[in-house]
Order: structure tokens, then C-alpha cells, then sequence
């Protein structure tokens, strides 16, 4: 019968003919036949199923093979003996370099119908044993599917005992090794499928057997730890992790994390390893697994591991958010690996200019998961913004492209922040930040933040870029008596000498410490700067005198001379001088107080009150300017700049007030106009304020900086509880107040009040009025007329004699920006520019000093944004629009320069003569030591802090290809940037890259 089966299935009938012969061999073969017959069957059906080289001859090989089976079991028991499947398994079947791929699949075919037989437990003692040989030889993935099949059916032919054991760790060690090497997609899903039932094997132990996994965990760790494999193990791995229960979880982390024998480098390699899981498609819990190695690292304070393996790793990650099928976890990593970062902006960074081209292909795919995802990754980058604000030329284009997202509130985001940073105590971190850098592309040094000090770099930066002020502190001679000003001094010297890309200034910090401060919280930039030059000031008033390099001319009168040297530092920067005139109604006798002042507050106008319109109440001759107002055209201020000082007739044309004017961007040809730009971006800044809740105010109105001054001038009614007590009517009196510059100060300094209490939340509540900031001001000064011909002979563009008020130009020199809703919260950082004078003095043409060019003044110097570490070139219109970007970033302190001429003049040619005769201020010796042995330590640190890194770069798995996804999507408009079917779309090459 046997020789009749082989000739009918070798011959060449068609497949029909020959499956009815076939047919009744295999009736014939249900009957009884003798022993030798069923020998030749059953040898024959084992060549047809192991050697057949079609599928057709391996399907009658094993239907004859059942047959057999069922209706001759004592003959193929006989005949599927140990010492044949022996030979099979060591052996295997066929010609030498040809031997049958489906020994594996025989034998498991064969199993079911020697269960009940004496030799059973032969057999199975045998497949025990090689079961275990061929799994540590390495088989392939199709191989270890099949051994892992047999014994999934099987599991009698599960190793046992200390054998299980190994045989887990062996298994564990053949999927690190698993290599899908075909691209077609089909090709990939066959592989997946195959490590499934590789890795269900495992869980099938492993829940028979417990105490299996521990050691199993430890071999999956000792492999993706290893530094010394040639290739990277397979992600493959991914799908044992997936299998362990979730309760063991803390109790394995706590062990790996404590474990003494496990180097920084191997940890660094493991969760390197881990986080690249985030691509295998088909596993359970892995990001779980990942987040917890990464808190349990955490928790033992390896911060040095998570900031290298999260900066080498976290563009790889969000490039898997393009993919629904590991969407979710790669997801769950990514917000853990941002919210945890939180002493540096450096891992949010790496991934904004990746950001916006994701959020276009997520909205593109428009499904569930790409919705869901992408509300989450705003939350996720508005929590970004919060903790790293002051980057706004950075994050526009991220904030334009998530503009339609929903914002979430601030308690939500300080939660997220709460509950993932790797430690409460910021000082742990300090030694990581910053990480080895260069200098700034802008040759400017930035200042380290020691919690919450940004209030006081913001202060420190804008004075040290107000240049007159910082060549007079550095010009200080050693033993000058001012303990303070001499910190200042080595302060702005590293900051201008030092090699570091960053200097602490922890010395400074503690002595102009304000006592009341509480340390480490937000402090107020305002009242900080403030505290800093009455400090200053009332060193030297006291008599430890700053040695004056800068002499002053011989031309000067001996009373102006002495003026000027009896006025201290920040006197001569910063001082300036104000009359308060009151005016009782009654009487009309006016009383005067003239004050000085560092800087003028400036309160918002009530939202009803339009300063614009204002119109002169009293009497122009005895109280001065009575409202100060941006002119309709640049030419009105220059044709009449002066008030009148007596009252205009009936018949006189109405006289043009004194205006504060301002210059913005123009073209060329354009007049002035200081409303430009102020209702930029005002619509789109009112839905976000929603977010903030109630301590945040709206804004109604866009303002300009002229609006606020001209407030602050405006005269003031005395009445009810606020009435005045005069003098001369000797009872209290309604009375009208106002204010009058007399003296404005070389660097003028505005503080624009936005914080207020509110009575009803009983919190201080921000105004987040958007208020556009002029580059050029120009103020009315009121001059007495003794001194107005004497000041005229220094201006270029001076006052008439009789008038009584000059016009006084400054440049906008820095502006402190704050970022938050509070001011017991949120971020100070600042823009400055340095701004000198760029016109030699006393060169008249024709009797008239040449004016400076205002655009040569204006726009041609380079702004910088300086954010404590981090300095960066930036422009006059990122400091306009930042506002309209982020209505919760508003400028707070704003820094203005005196131009040269009018009432400056002999200041500015006593600044001028110092820089002519000494050049750059020469620092004394013990200073310029200092710098030197700081910037060969600097130099040091950097050597051995890159060798450290290079230990831990190198210990890191290379991903090269880590941009491929993105650079893809931006590339092929008609991918959805999917990987299955249900994304609908995304073709073999990215489903590949996805996985591998």
C-alpha cells in the first residue's frame, strides 16, 4: 500500500485525481493491517511530511500519519520511539544541507498519540532535555515559535526544577538576540507574532512557577545592561516585560535601584534600552515599567543618570507619538520625562522645532487617539511654558501652532509639576545646571538661578547693560570702603571677563539680601531694585566715598562742579527730581515740595478714564504741564515744545500742551506714531486670561507707557477725606495736585504697578493690560528761568528763554518682563540693549550741535534676551509683541537713557572725557586674579565633566534614525502617519521604522 501511495502522489495527476486515490489508501488504512505495513505507511508519511516540497504532499504525509495514529497505536508507538525522536532532534530528517524545518511540527503532531502510552514519560523526559540544547543554541524566531507552540500544547515537555529556570533565562537571552530582517509589512507581523508566543510561554511559567521570575527579570537586566554587546539586544524584550505582574513592580525597582554591584554606566544602558520600547507595537504596562525605573532612580538621587538618558532619548520617544499603535505609552513616558525635568528648559527645548510639524500631522489624521493625544500634549507644553517662561522667541511658533487647543488652569498645572519632580529640594540639582556649555553665541554671560532668584538677575543684568553705570562701578578703586558696591563690582567683572557660560552670584545674593525676604520664594524685582540702590546709595552718603575717576571738567562753574561731586553714584545714574505743587481752591495759594526719586511708579488709570481726552483745570501759568499727551504727528512737539507760563487769552489760538512723545518702528518718510501696535494680538489675548481665574484681569484696553506718565502728571482733586489743609486758610480745604519733572535722571527708571489687592479674593491680583512701549521718550522737564539760558548753550534742540520747560530724550534701554499671574509666583526675565552715545559732544555746525540719528540710536543697537542661565539675541519687536504672544508675560521695570545735550550735558562730557582718557575700565590686580584663576578652573571642570560625559554618551544605545519618523511625515503628504490599518495609512518602510 505504501508503494501505491508514493506512486500516486508522485505522479502527475492532477491534484482532484489524486486526493480520490488518496482517499482510499487512507480508507484502506483505517483496517487491520500487519505490523511491517504499518511500518512502511508510517515511514512513508513521515518522508512525505518532513521532505514534501510542496504544501499538498505535507498534508497527505499528515493526515496518513493521524490515520495511523488513531487506528494503529501500538505500531506507532512502536514506531515514535526515543531513539527516533532522538536522532530527529540532534540529527534532524533529510539530506545533508537540507535538512526538514518541520521536525518541530512532526513531533508535536506526534505527541497526541503517545500521551496514554508507557513511553510517554520518556518521551517527555527527552524533549525536556533538548528542548533546553536547543534553546541555548540560539534558535532562530521561526525556531523558538515552534518550541514554544509545542510546549505551550505540551507543557509535560517543560524543562523542571533548576533546568526551568535556566531554560526561562535561556528563552529570555534567544528573544534579546531576535532580528526581523525583512521590511514587508507581512514579514513584520509573521515576526511579532512569533516573539508573542515566544514571550507566552514565559507568562505560562511563569504562572505556574512564581518563583521563576524574579531570576528571569535579573537575566532580562543583565542583558540590556550589558556594556560590552557588539549589537544592541532586540526591543523584542519589550514583550516579556509586559507578562510580569504589576505587583512585583515596586519590589523589583526598589532592588535594582539599590543594588550596590550596578555601575552608573550599566543603569544608564538598561533604562536607555527600556525607553526604546516605547516602539514595539504589541506590549502591556512597558511605559509603567519605564516610569517607575525612572522614579525609583529618582528616589535614590541618580539625577546624573536621568539627565543624560532623558536628553538622549526624548526626541526619540516624541517621534513615536506620530504612530496610533504605541501612541499611548510613548505618550505616558514622554509627559513623565517633561514633567520630571524640571531644573532645566534643555530636554522641553530639544523639542520645539519638532513640535509644530507633530501637532500638524495629529490634526491631520483626525481620529480618536490623535484628539485625545493632542489636548494632552498641550496640557503638556503649557506646563512647560509656566515652568520655563521667558523664552518667547522661541516658543511662538509652538504657541501658534496649539493656539486652538485648550489651556488648562494654573492649580492644574502646578499639580502636574507637584507630583512629578524628581525631588522637593531644588538645592539637590544645583550641581547639574548648568550642564557642560559653551559661552552664548552672544559673547554675554548668563546668571545662575539659586531658587527663585530670577527677580534679582533680571535687576543685575539690566543695570550691568546700563553701560555708564557699570564703567563707573568697574572704575572703583580696591579699598574704596563699600562693602556692597565692591561685591557689585567683582559681580559685573565676571560678567564681563569670565570664560564661564554662567556665574553664581551667591556672594551678592546674600549681602543685598533684603532682610524681609523670604528665602527661596518669589520675590518682587520692583522693591528688590529699590532696596539694592538705597543700599548703594547710603554706603557712600555716609562717607565711605566712591574715589572719583571721572573728572570733571575744567570748564564747569565751581557750584555745578560741586553739585556734581557732592552727588553719590546712583545719585548721578539713577536720581532724579520732582515738585509736588498744591493748590487750594479756595485761596488759590499753591505750596510746593521738591523731592527726589530713583524711579516713578506708574498706576493704571481707572478703565473710565480716558487720559487722552483730560483737559486743564487749573491755571497753566501757576501749576505747569497739565496732561502730557503722544502728539497727533512727530513735527507738533518740535514746533511748539514749550508751555506757555501765562494764562492764554480768549482771542489766543489754544496753546499746544507739553507732550510726552514717542517714537516706535517707522518707515522711512512715516511719522511717529505711539499708538502703533497697541491693539496687536489684544483679541487673541483675551480667551487664555480665562484660564487664569479671578486673580487675573483682563485687559480692556491696550495702554502706552505716555498714557501711564501722563497719569501720574495729571492733576489730582483733594476732596472729602482727602482734603488739604492750607496754611494760609488755615482749615481743610478742596485742592487740586500735580506733579512736575525738574530733574530727569541720566538712566530714568519706570515701574509700571500691575499688582494690586483685591478685597474680594483678598489676594494681590495682576493687571495684564497689554501697554506698547515706546523705544524713544520725550519728557517736559521744568527748568527755572535763571537756569534756562545756561542749559540752552548745551542743548541741541534746546528750550526758549522764558519758557520754562526743555524737552529731555531717552532711549529705551531694558525692560523687565515678569511671567506669571502673582507676584508671589512666576518668572522675571529681561531685554536689554547697551546704549551709548554715538555722536562725539561739542561738534556744532552753524552754531548747532549735530543731533544723533535716532534710527542709528534705536534700531541699529542689538537687543539681548537675557533668562538667568541662557542668553540669546532678540529684537525691539519680540519686546513689543510678547505681550500679544503670552498675555501673561508683561513688561514691569523699564530702563531708559538720557540722549546727550539739554540739562545732561555736563554729565555726558564727563562720561565722555573718562571712557576718552582711560579707555576700558582697567580692574585692579586681586580682581583680574580672580578672573584668571576662575577661568583656568573653568577650563579644568570642562575637561573632566566631558570625559564623564563622553563615559555615559558612549554607554548610551546609538539610535541614528531617531528623526526618520518626522522627517517622513513632513516629506509624504499622503501618510496619515499611521501604522495599521485602523489609522488608515502608513506604508511597510514606516511600519518598520516604527518597530525597529
Amino acid at each position: 500500500m505504501d508503494k501505491i501511495l508514493e506512486a500516486v502522489v508522485m505522479s502527475s495527476y492532477p491534484n482532484n485525481v489524486k486526493q480520490g486515490l488518496v482517499r482510499r489508501v487512507i480508507e484502506a488504512a483505517k483496517q487491520p493491517m500487519d505490523s511491517e505495513q504499518c511500518w512502511s505507511m508510517l515511514e512513508l508519511s513521515t518522508k512525505l511530511y518532513l521532505t514534501g516540497d510542496t504544501k499538498y504532499k505535507r498534508e497527505i504525509g499528515k493526515e496518513v500519519l493521524e490515520v495511523y495514529g488513531h487506528y494503529h497505536p501500538e505500531e506507532f508507538e512502536e514506531f515514535f520511539n526515543v531513539r527516533f525522536l532522538l536522532s530527529l532532534l540532534q540529527e534532524g530528517y533529510g539530506p545533508l544541507g537540507k535538512r526538514s524545518h518541520y521536525v518541530l511540527d512532526y513531533i508535536q503532531l506526534g505527541l497526541q498519540f503517545v500521551l496514554e502510552s508507557p513511553s510517554a514519560n520518556s518521551i517527555f523526559s527527552l524533549l525536556r532535555i533538548e528542548v533546553l540544547r536547543k534553546v541555548c543554541e540560539r534558535p532562530s524566531p521561526k525556531l523558538c515559535a515552534k518550541i514554544s507552540k509545542l510546549l505551550t500544547q505540551y507543557p509535560q515537555c517543560i524543562p523542571t526544577g533548576k533546568h526551568q529556570l535556566l531554560f526561562c533565562q535561556q528563552l529570555i537571552r534567544c528573544i534579546g538576540q531576535f532580528q526581523c530582517v525583512s521590511e514587508g509589512e507581512e514579514e513584520i507581523m509573521e515576526f511579532l507574532e512569533q516573539v508573542n508566543k515566544v514571550s507566552g510561554l514565559l507568562q505560562r511559567i511563569w504562572r505556574t512557577q512564581t518563583s521563576a521570575i524574579l531570576p528571569s527579570l535579573k537575566e532580562l537586566f543583565t542583558i540590556i545592561s550589558s556594556t560590552e554587546e557588539q549589537e544592541a539586544p532586540s526591543n523584542a524584550l519589550a514583550s516579556v516585560v509586559q507578562f510580569v505582574p504589576l505587583e512585583l513592580m515596586d519590589g523589583v525597582i526598589r532592588n535594582l535601584t539599590n543594588d550596590d554591584s550596578i555601575t552608573d554606566v550599566q543603569m544608564m544602558m538598561a533604562i536607555g534600552r527600556m525607553i526604546d520600547w516605547v516602539s514595539w507595537p504589541l506590549g502591556k504596562n512597558i511605559d509603567k515599567w519605564i516610569i517607575a525605573l525612572l522614579k525609583g532612580l529618582a528616589a535614590v538621587k541618580k539625577f546624573s543618570i536621568l539627565i543624560e538618558v532623558t536628553l538622549s532619548k526624548i526626541e526619540k520617544v516624541f517621534s513615536k507619538l506620530l504612530y496610533p499603535i504605541v501612541r499611548e505609552g510613548a505618550l505616558s513616558v514622554l509627559q513623565y520625562m517633561l514633567l520630571s525635568f524640571q531644573h532645566s528648559h534643555e530636554a522641553f527645548h530639544l523639542l520645539l522645532p519638532h513640535i509644530p510639524r507633530l501637532v500638524a500631522s495629529l490634526k491631520k489624521e483626525d481620529s480618536n487617539s490623535a484628539t485625545s493625544s493632542l489636548e494632552q500634549l498641550a496640557e503638556l507644553i503649557h506646563c512647560m511654558f509656566f515652568r520655563f517662561s521667558g523664552f518667547p522667541d522661541l516658543y511662538e511658533p509652538v504657541l501658534e501652532a496649539i493656539k486652538a487647543l485648550p489651556i488648562p488652569n494654573e492649580d492644574r498645572i502646578k499639580h502636574l509639576l507637584g507630583q512629578n519632580a524628581w525631588t522637593s529640594q531644588k538645592n539637590e540639582l544645583a550641581c547639574f545646571y548648568p550642564r557642560l556649555a559653551s559661552k552664548s553665541e552672544t559673547g554675554k554671560i548668563g546668571l545662575i538661578n539659586l531658587g527663585n532668584t530670577c527677580y534679582m538677575n533680571s535687576i543685575i543684568q539690566s543695570l550691568f547693560m546700563a553701560s555708564d553705570f557699570r564703567h563707573s562701578v568697574l572704575n572703583l578703586t580696591e579699598g574704596n570702603s563699600q562693602p556692597l558696591m565692591t561685591k557689585l563690582q567683582w559681580l559685573f567683572a565676571f560678567l564681563e571677563h569670565s570664560q564661564r557660560p554662567a556665574i553664581s552670584p551667591e556672594s551678592f545674593l546674600s549681602a543685598s539680601w533684603p532682610p524681609w525676604f523670604t528665602p527661596g520664594a518669589q520675590q518682587d524685582c520692583s522693591e528688590y531694585l529699590k532696596y539694592l540702590l538705597d543700599r548703594l546709595h547710603e554706603e557712600e552718603k555716609t562717607g565711605k566715598r566712591i574715589y572719583q575717576k571721572l573728572k570733571e571738567s575744567s570748564l564747569m562753574s565751581q557750584a555745578v562742579e560741586h553739585h556734581y561731586l557732592n552727588k553719590t553714584l546712583i545719585e548721578k545714574m539713577f536720581g532724579g527730581k520732582m515738585m509736588t505743587k498744591i493748590r487750594c481752591l479756595k485761596c488759590l495759594n499753591v505750596s510746593s515740595r521738591e523731592e527726589a526719586f530713583t524711579d516713578l511708579s506708574l498706576a493704571f488709570p481707572p478703565s473710565d478714564r480716558n487720559v487722552r481726552g483730560s483737559t486743564s483745570i487749573l491755571p497753566v501759568e501757576e501749576i505747569g504741564p497739565q496732561f502730557i499727551e503722544p502728539p497727533e504727528n512727530a513735527g507738533q512737539l518740535m514746533g511748539s515744545p514749550w508751555i506757555r507760563r501765562k494764562a492764554p487769552k480768549a482771542s489766543d489760538h489754544a496753546a499746544p500742551p507739553v507732550s510726552v512723545e514717542t517714537l516706535g518702528f517707522q518707515e522711512p518718510g512715516e511719522a511717529a506714531n505711539p499708538e502703533r501696535g497697541n491693539d496687536v494680538g489684544v483679541d487673541a489675548a483675551k480667551d487664555p486670561l480665562s484660564a487664569f481665574g479671578e486673580q487675573a484681569c483682563a485687559p480692556k484696553d491696550s495702554r502706552s507707557v505716555p498714557d501711564l506718565i501722563n497719569y501720574f502728571l495729571s492733576p489730582e482733586r483733594l476732596t472729602a477725606e482727602n482734603k488739604y489743609h492750607c496754611e494760609k486758610c488755615a482749615s481743610l480745604q478742596d485742592a487740586e495736585k500735580v506733579a512736575e519733572l525738574t530733574e530727569g535722571p541720566h538712566y530714568l527708571i519706570l515701574t509700571l504697578l500691575r499688582f494690586s489687592f483685591d478685597p474680594r479674593t483678598m489676594k494681590r491680583k495682576k493687571i495684564l493690560d497689554n501697554v506698547s512701549i515706546p523705544v524713544v521718550l520725550k519728557l517736559p522737564i521744568l527748568v527755572a528761568p535763571e537756569e534756562t539760558e545756561e542749559v540752552c548753550q548745551c542743548g541741541k534742540d534746546g528750550a526758549v528763554p522764558g519758557s520754562g520747560f526743555m524737552t529731555v530724550v531717552y532711549d529705551l534701554c531694558s525692560v523687565v518682563v515678569h511671567s506669571g499671574i502673582s507676584s508671589e509666583s512666576g518668572h522675571y526675565y529681561c531685554y536689554s540693549r547697551e546704549c551709548t552715545d554715538t555722536v562725539p559732544h561739542g561738534q556744532p555746525r552753524d552754531g548747532v550741535p549735530k543731533p544723533a540719528s535716532d534710527k542709528q540710536l534705536d534700531f541699529e543697537i542689538q537687543w539681548y534676551l537675557f533668562n538667568d542661565t541662557r542668553v540669546s539675541f532678540s529684537s525691539f519687536e519680540s519686546v513689543s509683541n510678547v505681550t500679544s504672544f503670552f498675555p501673561k508675560d508683561t513688561a514691569y521695570v523699564l530702563f531708559y537713557r538720557q540722549r546727550p545735550g539739554r540739562q545732561s550735558c555736563l554729565l555726558h562730557k564727563a562720561l565722555a572725557e573718562a571712557g576718552r582718557l582711560h579707555g576700558e575700565p582697567s580692574l585692579h590686580k586681586d580682581l583680574m586674579e580672580a578672573i584668571s584663576k576662575d577661568n583656568i578652573l573653568f577650563l579644568q571642570e570642562q575637561e573632566k565633566e566631558a570625559r564623564n560625559r563622553a563615559a555615559y554618551i558612549s554607554a548610551l544605545p546609538k539610535s541614528p534614525l531617531w528623526w526618520r519618523d518626522l522627517d517622513r511625515d513632513k516629506d509624504d503628504d499622503s501618510s496619515s502617519g499611521g501604522c495599521s490599518p485602523a489609522a488608515g495609512g502608513g506604508g511597510s518602510g514606516s511600519f518598520h521604522g516604527l518597530v525597529f
